[in-house]
């Protein structure tokens, strides 16, 4: 049996956690520190991932804990600088993401990556759920061009809330969660962004003068086809449609239809950021005398990875990429397009212009 790859968890939040499980539950990983702001203070951790050294400070815990891999799941503003220390530091890495605050940022990432010849996987989760996958694969079956509505809306209140302020310090909810939905909607077309327009909105005196917490998009392709996304934190949140995704060609339409949502289960609930459950296949097609010819299908999702599970998936493909080699460039293009166009409509927000790409 090969020998377990050390990991590092650097950062013990909504995702850090879950990661950590999923390392400690995979034979692959022999976990050799956790690493937090308060990491040796931390009374609330899972009792699987209790017994585990912690460090507080980032640059003690890779100098000390030596790790052949690092997880990096910290605040956006620290992903370029965490990065770079490992991969320096001769780890691989899996970073969270958005990849980082900005493209140059991003490309001095992978820079670093190819330099020090290790392994980087950013965090797409979606890419690994059964469900979404198959979503994108149905679009295909739409013509050209599509047009795309997604959107990923969260009433956060008490800790959510603050963890939310938190993120606000540094990228607003478009680029944050509308890195994920951009990516899918790049793999459904296939094609090159072109132009971007983007408004956003300030509703919150508990944020900066200069951040907005409720933003959408729409974002033109060279094929003709077009998406649009929203997305917003806060308690003023509504509940109402807060889960949009749907695509619409030619041919029909794909649509999301997740039918577990009801008043038990919120927006602000990680597990319903991911969750599919019904996929619903329409067909265009008339009859001669001009009505629907084929009936709506549905697609019942049987495999439906929970958030601990989507992670440990993505742990699997990050050992998978270490042991097996595989090259990770067009992973790397992939994350640094979406989060380009994500920062386009951050910017047509701020400037009030359409950005061309």
């Amino acid at each position: 049996m090969k020998q377990a790859i050390k990991i590092l968890v650097v950062g013990l939040g909504n995702m850090g956690r879950p990661h950590a499980l999923a390392y400690h539950y995979n034979d692959n990983f022999d976990i050799v520190g956790l690493c937090s702001r308060s990491a040796t203070t931390l009374t609330d951790l899972p009792q699987e991932l209790a017994s585990y050294p912690r460090f507080n400070g980032y640059e003690d815990s890779l100098n000390i804990s030596k790790p052949d891999a690092v997880c990096i799941c910290t605040w956006p503003n620290t992903h370029a600088e965490y990065t770079i220390k490992a991969l320096e530091a001769g780890a691989h890495v899996f970073l969270e993401k958005p990849i980082a605050e900005t493209v140059d940022e991003s490309n001095e990432i992978i820079a670093a990556a190819k330099k020090h010849n290790r392994k980087l996987v950013i965090g797409y989760i979606l890419r690994h759920h059964p469900s979404w996958t198959k979503f994108v694969e149905l679009t295909k079956d739409l013509g050209k061009p599509l047009v795309m509505r997604m959107n990923l809306n969260q009433q956060s209140s008490g800790d959510k809330w603050g963890v939310h302020k938190k993120l606000l310090e540094s990228l607003s909810p478009i680029v944050d969660c509308g890195v994920h939905y951009l990516d899918i909607m790049c793999q459904m077309t296939g094609a090159n962004p072109v132009r971007v327009h983007g408004t956003g909105v300030r509703l919150s005196d508990e944020i900066a003068d200069d951040m907005y917490n409720y933003g959408q998009l729409q974002v033109t392709f060279d094929d003709g086809s077009v998406g649009w996304y929203e997305s917003g934190w806060g308690p003023m949140m509504s509940e109402t449609a807060f889960f949009i995704k749907d695509v619409i060609g030619p041919k029909g339409s794909i649509s999301i239809v997740a039918q577990e949502q009801s008043s038990s289960l919120k927006s602000d609930d990680i597990d319903m950021h991911t969750k599919t459950s019904v996929l619903l296949k329409h067909s265009s097609k008339l009859d001669e005398d001009g009505n629907f010819s084929e009936k709506d299908i549905f697609f019942n999702m049987e495999d439906e990875p929970d958030h601990n599970e989507l992670c440990a998936r993505e742990q699997r493909y990050f050992v998978k990429a270490i042991l097996e080699n595989i090259d990770l460039t067009t992973h790397w293009q992939d994350a640094i397009n979406s989060l380009r166009i994500a920062l386009a409509a951050d910017e047509s927000i701020r400037t009030g212009k359409i950005v061309e790409l």
